[in-house]
């Protein structure tokens, strides 16, 4: 998906122009990405659908905005999907708005061999285990590297919760992936 430039400039040029052709080439050429985005922040199948179409359109309507100078495309649409996700989410999110002191190192460690184990379906199945505002800050943190700070802006709580959401987060997903675990040993069980 690496366009050079000058290929950037044209599609972008295309899609101000509201040429069919290279409307068409940018959201072929980000559909599967961009979908894969929007699904692992919305945990409905048919609103992640929504949250990509309306990104898509986000970004039909503001591609204009776009400027080759100041960064990637991708980059640029993927954050349009992140934003249009959340937005369209946010009215479902419960946000305990109580402000949390978590400590800045991470207590809750998730062994690399554990993950090493694992394959991305089963990683993505047990975030979506998570409630959904510990997972959107689980996602927007760790998967997309957004700060404490960035993610309370965008979702309009306090750093101390986005903190107190990843900790949770991590915590919950040691005792799922940690091999031993009670849960560990249920799925294994189930798989046979």
């Amino acid at each position: 998906m690496n366009l050079s430039k000058k290929q950037t400039e044209r599609l972008v040029k295309g899609c101000i122009n509201n040429d069919r052709t290279a409307q068409e080439a940018l959201y072929k050429l980000f559909h599967a990405e961009m979908l894969r985005v929007c699904y692992s922040y919305v945990p409905d199948k048919e609103l992640a659908k929504e949250a990509f179409n309306n990104g898509f359109l986000k970004v039909f309507q503001s591609i204009n905005n776009f400027d080759t100078d100041r960064g990637e495309l991708g980059g640029w649409v993927r954050k349009i999907m992140i934003y249009t996700s959340i937005d369209l989410c946010r009215k479902e999110l419960k946000f305990n708005t109580v402000s949390f002191d978590v400590q800045e190192h991470d207590d809750y460690f998730i062994s690399p061999s554990a993950l090493e184990k694992l394959y991305f379906e089963d990683i993505l199945q047990s975030i979506r285990t998570l409630p959904l505002a510990t997972q959107t800050v689980f996602n927007l943190s760790v998967l997309d590297g957004f700060t404490h700070k960035e993610i309370g802006e965008q979702l309009d709580i306090s750093e101390g919760t986005s903190r107190w959401h990843l900790a949770e987060a991590k915590r919950k997903l040691r005792e799922l992936l940690e091999p031993g675990s009670i849960r560990s040993k249920e799925r294994s069980e189930i798989k046979r």
